[in-house]
C-alpha cells in the first residue's frame, strides 16, 4: 500500500494531541525526508516518522509486517497476532525498545489505533435453528428416519461442494497438515490436557500416537494439490437445522483452506462416537448415516484419495471426543474403543468406511 501523509498525520493527532504535525516521513535507510506520500509501504521497510507535538520534536518508527506465505504468516491474523504481542512485550524487556501504539490500516488507507485492548470480540447475526447433535442423540436411542438420511446427505453434499474450491499454495497445505498434529487446538494440544497416565490407556501409548502423526505429516506434506476450501470445525454442535434440510453453519475455524478430510471427520466421527456410547460397536441408524455419508461424498467428488490421507484427522477428531476433560462422563470402555478405532486407523494404509467395527476391536490391523 501507500503511505499517504495525510492518514499519518491525522493518527499522529489521535495519537499524540491535535496539534500534532508531521514534519517528514523517509523509508529507513534513505537519508532525505519528505512529506510526500511513501510508496509500496507493508514490505518490510520500516518508516521514520519525524513530528512534532506539545511543541516538542519528536521520532517514531512505523513498521508492518511483509505479506507472504509460510512461517505462519499466511493469514491477517497471523500478522496481527505478532503485532500484537510485540506491543505488549517490547516494553517488558529491560533495554528494548518501547512500543508506543499498535494498529491497523482499513480500506482507505485510514491508520486506527488498537493499543489499548486487552480482549477482542466478534459481534455475528443470530442464527435460528437446533443443532444437528439432537438429531444424533434421538437416533442413538429411537433409531434412524428418513429425514435423518436426508440430513446426512445434505451435510455431505454441503462439503462436496466447498471442497470444490481449490488453491494453489503448498505452503498453506504444509502448514494444515503440520497444524493438525502440533497446534494448541489440535492433537498435541488436546493430548497435553489428557492426565499423565490414563487408566484406559497403556503406559507410553500416547506418545506411541503423536509419533504416528508425525510419520503421516511426513506422509501428506506433498499432497499440496489437495488443498481446498474447508469449514474448518464442522461438527454437530456447528450445524443448525430448521425445518427439513434447511440448516446454516457456524464458527468456522483454523483457516479458509485445508485438507478435505478434516471436514468430513469433523463430522463422521461422531456417528460413531454416539454408537460406542450405546453399543461399543457402530451400528444401526448412526452406521446407516455414516455409509452414506461417506458414499454420496465420494460420488459427488470422487475423491477416492480421501481414504489413503484421512487417518491423522480421524485420530485429532477422536482424541476430543475421548477426552476426559471434554466428556467427563465416558466410561473407560468407551474411551478405549475410541482409541482402538485412531490407532488401527493410523495403522492402516487406507480407511474402509465399511468396516469400521474392525478398527474399534483392540487387535491391531
Amino acid at each position: 500500500m501507500d503511505l499517504k501523509r495525510g492518514a499519518v498525520e491525522a493518527y499522529l493527532q489521535r495519537l499524540a494531541g491535535e496539534d500534532a504535525e508531521l514534519v517528514g516521513m523517509r523509508t529507513l535507510g534513505e537519508t532525505i525526508p519528505t512529506t510526500e506520500d511513501v510508496k509500496g509501504f507493508g514490505y518490510g521497510s520500516p518508516v521514520l516518522l519525524e513530528y512534532s507535538a506539545g511543541g516538542v520534536a519528536r521520532s517514531a518508527v512505523l513498521s508492518t509486517m511483509r505479506v507472504q506465505e509460510g512461517f505462519g504468516h499466511d493469514h491477517f491474523s497471523d500478522r496481527a497476532q505478532v503485532l500484537l504481542w510485540q506491543h505488549s512485550a517490547f516494553g517488558g524487556l529491560p533495554k528494548h525498545a518501547r512500543s508506543m501504539d499498535v494498529g491497523y490500516f482499513d480500506d482507505g488507507g485510514r491508520l486506527t489505533s488498537c493499543g489499548n485492548a486487552r480482549e477482542f470480540f466478534i459481534l455475528m447475526e443470530k442464527i435460528d435453528g437446533r443443532e444437528y447433535f439432537f438429531d444424533l442423540e434421538r437416533v442413538k436411542e429411537e433409531g434412524v428416519m428418513d429425514l435423518d438420511m436426508r440430513r446426512a446427505e445434505a451435510l455431505s453434499t454441503y462439503l462436496a461442494e466447498i471442497h470444490g474450491v481449490k488453491k494453489d499454495s503448498p505452503a498453506l497445505y504444509r502448514r494444515k497438515i503440520r497444524e493438525t498434529i502440533g497446534h494448541g487446538e489440535c492433537i498435541m494440544g488436546i493430548l497435553d490436557d489428557y492426565p499423565a497416565d490414563p487408566d484406559f490407556l497403556e503406559p507410553g501409548e500416547l506418545s506411541a500416537i503423536e509419533k504416528k502423526c508425525i510419520d503421516w505429516r511426513w506422509r501428506l506434506r506433498d499432497k499440496t494439490d489437495r488443498l481446498c476450501q474447508t469449514h474448518g470445525d464442522f461438527h454437530p454442535w456447528n450445524v443448525m437445522f430448521r425445518s427439513g434440510t434447511e440448516y446454516s453453519v457456524l464458527d468456522r475455524s483454523r483457516g479458509e483452506w485445508g485438507e478435505a478430510a478434516d471436514d468430513v471427520t469433523a463430522m463422521t466421527t461422531n456417528y460413531i462416537f454416539y454408537s460406542v456410547q450405546k453399543s461399543l460397536r457402530l451400528e444401526g441408524g448412526l452406521q446407516a448415516l455414516f455409509e452414506l455419508f461417506f458414499e454420496n461424498y465420494l460420488d459427488k467428488t470422487g475423491d477416492e484419495e480421501l481414504l489413503s490421507v484421512i487417518a491423522p484427522f480421524f485420530a485429532f477428531r477422536m482424541v476430543v471426543v475421548a477426552s476426559p476433560t471434554w466428556y467427563p462422563l465416558l466410561t473407560g470402555d468407551v474411551r478405549r474403543a475410541l482409541f482402538n478405532f485412531l490407532e488401527n486407523v493410523l495403522d492402516a494404509e487406507e480407511f474402509d468406511y465399511k468396516r469400521v467395527n474392525r478398527y474399534l476391536e483392540p487387535s491391531r490391523i
